[in-house]
């Protein structure tokens, strides 16, 4: 069971900005750290629905209930941290910005509270604590969509790919994709401050579905694993992974020009 707590927004000195923090808990059974099914895909829905572009930094923090030694706590707290900070680099998020995983043992509660079961069920959880850079609105520039990598991009620009597109249903890379990655590769290298995001995008899913099944692993993932499929070409064509991360956005951003151009993968340009 997975569920957002707070977001606060901040406003300083007259100009707007958007600065955020979302804190994002995992509960787990008595003594149990591994992820269960559900909980793999609620953290990989949550980590989709969030705005990778702006994470500036995680903080992963483990709890126990009060029961059993301190010793055994803190291990089971870190345990817990770990698999959830495991699940969150397997979809993309990058290590460097995860700052921080701690296992703090158990939560003390009161003798006499009435409700000790849902209490105690409510310690044994992991907090998921992004922090997002804030945004100057007053400083913004206006991100446009390109089909060449040149000096000047803004954050947010999108490179579109005319020629990475892929067969239904399928995350491999074609021969001609392959070509477009290697111009691009290219154009990359030689731009070497910039850092990006591979989104990765599917069509013709019922509206229940947000996420296509990938009919080479079975798994809902589709758009995850074209995205990951450029990132790990990229990375063969010597592109550094420190200036990548990928992520699957399912059929939620529609092109509305037919259904070819929706499987795709774009780059997004999140440091200049």
């Amino acid at each position: 069971m997975l569920r957002v707590l707070k977001i606060f927004p901040l406003l300083i000195f007259g100009f707007v900005s958007a600065q955020e923090e979302v804190v994002h808990s995992v509960y787990f059974d008595t003594n149990k750290y591994n992820l269960t099914e559900n909980q793999v895909e609620d953290v990989t829905k949550f980590i989709q629905s969030t705005d990778s572009v702006r994470i500036e930094s995680i903080s992963i923090y483990g709890y126990c209930d009060d029961r059993g030694k301190d010793e055994y706590n803190f291990k089971l707290s870190s345990n817990r941290a770990n698999a959830i900070k495991e699940k969150l680099v397997e979809n993309g998020i990058r290590s460097k910005i995860i700052v921080t995983i701690e296992g703090r043992g158990r939560v003390l509660i009161e003798d006499d509270i009435d409700n000790i079961s849902e209490v105690r069920s409510k310690n044994r959880r992991v907090d998921v604590v992004m922090n997002f850079k804030e945004i100057p609105i007053e400083k913004l520039e206006i991100p446009g969509v390109y089909s060449e990598i040149h000096k000047n991009h803004v954050v947010g620009d999108r490179i579109y790919l005319e020629k990475l597109l892929f067969e239904k249903g399928s995350s491999k890379l074609t021969m001609k994709s392959k070509n477009e990655l290697d111009r691009m590769a290219r154009q990359l290298l030689k731009y070497k401050n910039l850092e990006f995001e591979i989104q990765g995008h599917v069509c013709c899913t019922p509206p229940y579905h947000k996420e296509a099944i990938d009919k080479d692993t079975k798994k809902r993932k589709l758009s995850v694993n074209r995205a990951e499929a450029v990132y790990k070409y990229l990375v063969f064509k010597k592109v550094p992974k420190t200036r990548m991360t990928f992520k699957g956005y399912g059929n939620t951003q529609p092109l509305g020009k037919g259904s070819d151009l929706d499987r795709r993968v774009e780059l997004v340009i999140t440091k200049v």
